[in-house]
């Protein structure tokens, strides 16, 4: 933990003292970068199961990993460098994009959501999920709308989309809500699970998997409707076409060959490790029309 906060530390100084991406610069600047490196770093998260976190081993593990490692072996070719270095380096949300936008990492293979200002800092590739901001509550505390939850505690983390769409549920119906802010889902949950929140609210995707993780699920329910549609997609830098372009023509390659579909099943309607959890969520109608045609619009 204390990586990822020096990381972001870093991060942000470096911006603050006006220092200018040298990436940014020049289209073929990711490739180059990796080309002359020899490696590629891949940006993870902890604990975002089943999309990216660490197993049992520590080893980061998920469905967006397993997307980004075949986009790693389409580089691996396209560079001829069969030994290319993969380097994994954990991010939070609120350190992810100055780390992309920084070079410390070359692709975030996390749960982030595409929207309309991130686009304003870094490129996204094709839509991979779809989810949406929701509220997940203990069930002996008896909430069976959010109507009941006026003036309560909701646990939000800091630097995910999720913040707006609570923020904006809680001020057009009335219901003041009293945002907690964590570092990470997992942190919130733990407030939620000790009852030092009412409330925490991120992605449905992701309040199952700590429901599901927590040994209880039982005790937790959704309480209300979703607050917001978010779709999932991995980050790159902004104003590197090419990459941009490569990278996203794998994921269509995925698309195609139905890979993509056989990994979607390997995380969604199979048991996922560590505790063999089955999310049994089966692929919407709404991501199978983007698989067959591919989009990176923002929410």
């Amino acid at each position: 933990m204390k990586i990822i906060t020096i990381a972001g530390v870093l991060a942000a100084a470096y911006f603050a003292a006006g220092g200018a991406p040298a990436l940014a610069a020049g289209s073929a600047a990711t490739l180059e970068k990796i080309r002359s490196t020899g490696e590629v770093s891949l940006g993870y998260r902890e604990t975002a199961v089943p999309f990216s976190y660490l197993n049992n081993e520590h080893q980061p593990t998920g469905f967006s990993l397993d997307l980004c490692h075949e986009i790693v072996a389409a580089l691996k070719d396209k560079l001829d460098k069969p030994d290319l270095k993969v380097v994994f380096q954990p991010v939070t949300a609120s350190n992810r994009i100055p780390l992309l936008v920084n070079g410390s990492i070359d692709i975030e293979c996390g749960s982030t959501t595409n929207t309309e200002e991130r686009q304003k800092a870094v490129a996204f590739l094709y839509t991979t999920y779809l989810t949406g901001t929701k509220v997940l509550t203990r069930v002996d505390s008896g909430f069976k709308d959010l109507g009941d939850m006026k003036g309560k505690k909701i646990a939000v983390t800091i630097g995910t989309n999720n913040i707006k769409a609570v923020q904006r549920a809680s001020t057009e119906e009335g219901l003041a809500f009293e945002l907690v802010y964590g570092q990470d889902h997992a942190e919130n949950f733990l407030q939620l699970k000790n009852r030092r929140v009412d409330g925490m609210s991120t992605d449905d995707i992701l309040l199952s998997g700590l429901r599901a993780d927590s040994g209880e699920p039982e005790a937790y329910t959704f309480t209300g409707p979703f607050l917001s549609t978010e779709p999932y997609a991995m980050m790159v830098r902004k104003d590197d076409p090419e990459f941009k372009s490569f990278a996203d023509g794998v994921l269509k390659d995925l698309f195609q060959s139905g890979k993509f579909s056989e990994i979607y099943d390997k995380w969604f309607m199979k048991p996922v490790p560590p505790k063999n959890i089955t999310f049994d969520i089966p692929m919407s109608p709404e991501l199978a029309e983007l698989v067959k045609n591919p989009s990176d619009k923002g929410a």
